[in-house]
């Protein structure tokens, strides 16, 4: 028999989340699929149950669920202190490694080398979104009534231009009446597979949860608080500096709604982002946003980390930072303020019904954001102009690479990104 491993000190625990953070790549599945691996399988810091556990609780929240999982197996460990590295080490290297990259995106990104790269990963990006729309609704779509509500997310968006949060709340009050009236319908089935052993963990099935982790009204209190004032603290400072009309300070309070609105992973505040940040503010054109997307694709991190683009290219270094931080911040609140209470049950929780309407409408918005991508990227000069055809057929066969061959992201962009930058040196005088 296995013996249980030794406690795990904080710096070894710091180093681990530092590693993580450069190795997380593969999107939020790939991401927790790396930490079950370590946490799980190899080192047996947590059982498999609890991991489960803890990943049932941030699915149920908006922000990014792998990042929130750090959050909440580091805090588990080590405190509250435990949580905030944990998290913050996961995000951390893909914002600096972004900013690094929208530097030399904006600096040389017109240079005929760069532009031919970017050139053929756009028609890449669109066709990852698809596979993405495809990926949450196979699994989302399990009734004709989800597909009805998918459908009418689709035509509120893309014919009437509605805003993302109205459609959100429209579908989770249809959740809400359909988890009343046709519960059958509306009841999550992901279910997970059979509950694995892998000898046992630090913290164990039967381990009870430490002091520090008990719910306490006071303590949930006092995490609220200091997240809604660490909150109106920064976004404070940033409009007194410049106004509440100034950039930085609606970058605060924009991404801090969309923080609050991504429910269903990235690609689900996706369109919300290229709303408020394309159309409304103007931060970044659409061609931009596609290829802010890409080197989210290419960088590791949870793939929201786009947000630091869209803020890099809207006001620098500073709206990068502004992005991340109100980005990233309720997803620190949620789990100090959620996870006491979670602990108390070591049950797997289920999704709620408005929980499972707000999936079901994702999958018609993300529809729309890749049509929209689609639109830019094969008529790049607007109706009036020529069918961009080797951009269409660099989409094809994306789209057969993703879902015939089952390739990863990163090929499939490195693929593109050279067949874009040999199709432009061959058009280039």
């Amino acid at each position: 028999m296995e013996s249980r491993p030794v406690q795990v000190s904080f710096g070894e625990a710091f180093r681990f989340w530092l590693k993580l953070g450069f190795i997380s790549f593969g999107g939020p599945t790939g991401q927790i699929a790396i930490m079950h691996q370590e946490l799980v399988e190899r080192r047996r810091w947590i059982s498999e149950s609890r991991f489960l556990h803890a990943l049932n609780y941030c699915m149920l929240l908006p922000g990014p669920e792998a990042t929130q999982l750090a959050t909440y197996i580091g805090w588990l460990m080590h405190r509250t202190w435990g949580g905030i590295v944990a998290g913050s080490l996961f995000v951390l290297p893909s914002v600096f490694i972004l900013i690094a990259l929208s530097c030399v995106y904006m600096t040389y990104g017109n240079v005929p080398l760069i532009a031919g790269i970017f050139y053929g990963i756009k028609p890449a990006v669109t066709a990852i979104v698809v596979a993405a729309a495809h990926r949450i609704g196979s699994r989302a779509l399990r009734h004709p009534a989800l597909w009805a509500i998918a459908a009418a997310a689709f035509v509120a968006i893309f014919a009437f231009d509605a805003p993302f949060p109205a459609i959100v709340l429209a579908a989770g009050l249809a959740g809400t009446l359909g988890g009343r009236f046709f519960p059958a319908i509306f009841a999550h089935e992901g279910s997970h597979e059979a509950v694995k052993g892998y000898g046992p963990a630090i913290i164990d099935d039967g381990t009870p949860t430490p002091p520090h982790a008990l719910f306490s009204w006071a303590k949930l209190w006092g995490h609220v608080a200091a997240g809604v004032i660490l909150w109106a603290l920064v976004l404070g400072a940033l409009a007194a500096a410049g106004g509440w009309q100034g950039t930085l300070a609606q970058m605060g309070w924009f991404f801090t709604k969309a923080a609050l609105l991504t429910f269903g992973g990235a690609y689900a505040v996706l369109p919300y982002v290229f709303q408020g940040a394309v159309e409304h503010y103007h931060w970044l054109t659409a061609p931009q946003m596609i290829d802010g997307l890409a080197l989210g694709e290419t960088t590791p991190g949870p793939l929201i980390m786009v947000v630091a683009f869209v803020g890099y290219v809207g006001a620098g270094v500073a709206g990068a930072l502004v992005a991340t931080f109100f980005t990233f911040l309720p997803s620190f609140v949620f789990i100090f303020i959620g996870a006491p209470f979670i602990e108390t049950t070591h049950g797997n929780l289920k999704f709620s019904a408005p929980l499972t309407g707000i999936t079901a409408a994702v999958v018609g918005v993300i529809l729309n954001l890749a049509l929209f991508f689609a639109w830019h990227v094969l008529w790049p000069q607007g109706a009036a102009g020529p069918f961009d055809l080797f951009s269409a057929l660099i989409g094809a066969a994306a789209l057969v690479a993703l879902f015939r061959y089952k390739a990863g992201v990163m090929p499939v962009i490195g693929a593109c990104a050279l067949a874009g930058l040999a199709y432009t040196l061959l058009r280039s005088p």
